[in-house]
């Protein structure tokens, strides 16, 4: 064997060593992100501590702050994983219905849909948020504009008086109380006819 091939080989080892250290250290960190995600949908980002987190996830609170020195960037990382598992609706997709019940409709089933299936999550992140800087803070980041762009793209045709109301509509308590007796299409239908009946000024 040449003195190259054994650099050549020799170096190999080691990309290949750095690639599964690589490896390992991606899935601790998944591993990390899932279990702070599991614990801010059942007890909320403002209760969950480093040590819930490092228990579940099966690593040592060092090893957690070595991925994770910064809380916000936590957090970041949690809620970027929870949307990529179930994104916040595309909103301006309802654009293709034109303006009114059928638009109305179909967005508020969209997003109670969302609501229905991320009931846990939803319930702790916005109840935190309320009290908690940084958890208001990603709220701010990662939901607040889909909100406002849902806000703008269902309130064209309604009337002033109606506008109130769809910010109503569009809340998180809205949806949970209405579900008690609905599914996601007929209370968006409710609200769509609701909204609609405001007359104007």
């Amino acid at each position: 064997m040449s003195i190259s091939d054994a650099q050549s080989r020799a170096a190999n080892k080691r990309s290949y060593r750095l690639g599964a250290r690589a490896l390992k250290q991606e899935e601790t960190r998944r591993r990390i992100v899932e279990a702070a995600v599991d614990l801010h949908c059942s007890v909320g980002p403002a209760r969950t501590t480093v040590a819930q987190i490092a228990e579940r996830a099966g690593v040592q609170r060092h090893t957690y702050y070595a991925h994770f020195p910064d809380e916000r960037d936590l957090f970041l990382a949690c809620s970027g994983l929870a949307l990529e598992r179930d994104p916040l609706p595309a909103v301006e997709e309802w654009r293709v219905l034109s303006p009114g019940r059928d638009r109305l409709s179909a967005g508020l089933a969209e997003l109670y849909g969302w609501y229905r299936r991320n009931e846990g999550q939803a319930a702790c992140v916005l109840r935190d948020a309320e009290h908690h800087a940084l958890t208001r803070e990603i709220v701010a980041l990662r939901m607040a504009p889909t909100f406002a762009q849902a806000a703008a793209v269902l309130g064209e045709g309604l009337s002033d008086r109606a506008r109130p109301l769809l910010l109503v509509a569009l809340q998180f308590a809205t949806w949970r109380t209405l579900a008690s007796i609905h599914d996601p299409e007929s209370a968006a239908a409710l609200m769509a006819d609701a909204l609609l009946a405001v007359p104007a000024a």
